[in-house]
């Protein structure tokens, strides 16, 4: 049998615990240090946006118009190449094969040109003699006439062989283009920026979800900033621009606007930051930068700030109520 103090004592016990975990359970916690310092921005109004870099010429994803294995792979990643380079080759036996096929077949129709010509001359020869022919009654009208059907007959063979060479350069012409198709070459001058095959591999023809190569010109690259949609009326395509290198803060560089897509689309690059919007619509504008100031890569993302007036001071839009 329990003794009397023994539930007094424990109902004080989960008293002073209770009392113990409310006291500590009530400590703020401790606020985790930033990894990097956060850029400043250098406008006492502006407008904050992520950028991320990209190529001048936009990111190229590099496909192939038909599948196949991969024979050669003649680029590296970093590679600077020029318009029409080669990138890679796809197997080609079976059209070098079919190429020999057709160029058998073009002889064997230049052959029967070289011997329909021949039938038209013998045949015009043999007319030639029937109608040399003063006395009428040492050959027949019918004699004359069947000479006369035969050059004929040669002139249409003559011309149905010229049309099998035809036929036949077209089938030719034909396995060369299926060859070059399977050569993918650069569409313009740019550097290298990623490889996802390898010789052996296969090649799948069409939009894939990992794209087989991609380039772009790096001469003076872009970085593509998301400017959200409240903040779109205080965008002004004159207004100065700086870009800070996320994660270090004293590497900042001066923009230059190249362009803006006038087309509001949904937020796709997302920071991270733990209060982001994921449902809203941006604005993209799109500013080069010298890449010897700021040391950036394509796909990096930057601290982009942009001098703006003033929300508060905005001017009141023609025919809005005061």
């Amino acid at each position: 049998m329990l003794p009397k103090s023994f539930l007094p004592s424990l109902a004080l016990a989960g008293f002073l615990f209770g009392v113990y975990s409310a006291v500590h359970g009530n400590q703020p916690q401790a606020v985790a240090q930033p990894v990097s310092e956060p850029a400043q921005a250098p406008f006492p109004h502006f407008i904050a946006g992520s950028g991320i870099v990209e190529a001048r010429t936009r990111n190229l994803e590099i496909g192939t118009p038909l599948p196949g294995i991969v024979k050669t792979l003649t680029v590296k990643v970093g590679d600077r190449i020029e318009a029409g380079a080669v990138l890679f080759v796809l197997d080609d036996r079976e059209p070098q094969a079919e190429l020999a096929i057709r160029r058998a077949d073009l002889v064997r129709a230049q052959a029967g040109v070289a011997e329909a010509a021949a039938s038209v001359t013998d045949a015009k020869t043999l007319l030639n003699l029937a109608e040399a022919v003063t006395d009428r009654r040492a050959i027949s009208t019918e004699e004359l006439d069947r000479r006369r059907n035969a050059l004929l007959i040669a002139k249409a063979r003559l011309d149905s062989a010229k049309a099998q060479v035809t036929q036949a350069e077209a089938q030719l012409d034909a396995v060369k283009t299926f060859m070059d198709r399977l050569v993918v070459r650069a569409p313009m001058a740019g550097e290298v920026l990623q490889i996802n095959l390898r010789p052996g591999e296969f090649a799948q023809a069409g939009v894939n979800s990992t794209p087989l190569l991609v380039m772009g010109n790096l001469d003076h690259p872009h970085v593509r900033v998301d400017i959200d949609e409240n903040d779109a009326w205080r965008f002004r395509p004159g207004g100065k621009a700086v870009a800070f290198l996320r994660g270090n803060r004293r590497f900042s560089a001066p923009l230059t606007l190249a362009y803006v897509e006038p087309y509001v689309v949904p937020k796709r690059s997302l920071t991270g930051d733990s209060t982001e919007r994921v449902d809203t619509r941006v604005l993209q504008a799109l500013y080069s930068f010298d890449r010897g100031q700021l040391p950036a890569y394509v796909g990096q993302q930057l601290d982009v700030f942009i001098e703006a007036p003033d929300a508060s001071a905005a001017p009141t839009p023609p025919g809005a109520q005061p």
